[in-house]
């Protein structure tokens, strides 16, 4: 038979992972697909990509070729009896008679005779998947939005999902993204060709930054800034949430970056529950003080034993 560099054909190396591959055939298979295509030969070449692919993104067919080893582009050869050996008692035919992509078809015929993965080669091209990436606030992020994205040939975020389309495409965030999170939107993506399906398009979502909380997964953190009074006597303080404002108890002898924990209080999760909010003690004194405030603040010093820097001195 003669041999086949599949991976020369879709142009890709002999290492190449699933996603390279199929994004390779996808690329050609439109490019030689007969319905559009204006290629010279272009029906002999989507066959010869179809072939390719079928075979190699089929993790057993794809081991099995890659026993062949590596030769040159129609050059003819025969199996070596260890290859051959692992297919012993199957019904192959004339295996030597065979043309390669003959012989991975009805390799994938047998595998689909006992019950595994059969493929077929299918006319149909799915259309290319688009990723874009969307910005939301922290609050669309915690209750969910429906947005309005526009869509635009020019717009590179979006690609060919332009193609087919009129006005914005609406979109729905469900509650409980958060950053980094990837949403699939099911047959929004690149028109597909000879009647094979839309691609999809996919959301990854980073989240606008917040004038109160900082993000770390659902968990939130809110700079709480306290008096040096609050801090030494302790206080009662309503802190603001996403959805209301809770009251915490700051404990007499507060510390600078001590945080206290409200649990369930952060952002909202995709199975209903949340993250919890941490505040996280900030001890502020006046920029300008009165001259009361100034007198107070000299009494309480001339009063007070407290030294912070006291270890100091044993250096």
């Amino acid at each position: 038979m003669k041999y086949k560099d599949y991976y020369a054909i879709l142009g890709v190396p002999r290492g190449a992972n699933e996603d390279e591959i199929k994004k390779a055939y996808r690329r050609l298979a439109r490019k030689y697909h007969p319905d559009v295509s204006k290629e010279e030969n272009a029906e002999e070449h989507f066959k010869e990509v179809s072939e390719a692919y079928e075979t190699l993104h089929d993790a057993e067919k794809r081991r099995v070729y890659d026993q062949l080893g590596t030769r040159r582009a129609g050059e003819e050869f025969e199996p070596t009896p260890d290859w051959s050996a692992q297919f012993e008692g199957a019904d192959l035919g004339d295996m030597f008679g065979l043309d390669l992509g003959e012989l991975f078809e009805r390799l994938g015929g047998r595998r689909g005779a006992r019950g595994g993965r059969r493929t077929t080669r299918q006319g149909g091209i799915p259309g290319e998947d688009i990723e874009a990436g969307v910005t939301i606030t922290l609050e669309q992020a915690h209750r969910g939005a429906e947005l309005s994205l526009q869509i635009s040939s020019e717009d590179p975020r979006f690609g060919s999902i332009a193609a087919g389309e009129k006005g914005p495409l609406r979109v729905k965030i469900p509650s409980g993204v958060t950053q980094g999170d990837r949403l699939r939107i099911p047959g929004r993506g690149g028109p597909g060709l000879g009647g094979g399906p839309k691609g999809n398009l996919y959301l990854d979502i980073s989240l606008a930054p917040h004038q109160l909380y900082s993000v770390d997964g659902h968990d939130l953190t809110l700079k709480l800034p306290i008096t040096p009074s609050e801090a030494v006597l302790g206080a009662k303080i309503e802190v603001p949430t996403l959805d209301k404002s809770v009251r915490v108890t700051v404990k007499p002898g507060a510390q600078a970056g001590q945080k206290l924990r409200l649990a369930g209080q952060g952002l909202a999760q995709r199975d209903g529950s949340r993250g919890d909010l941490y505040c996280e003690l900030s001890i502020v004194t006046p920029a300008s003080p009165s001259e009361r405030e100034r007198e107070l603040y000299r009494e309480l010093a001339e009063a007070s034993s407290f030294n912070p820097r006291a270890r100091f001195a044993t250096h």
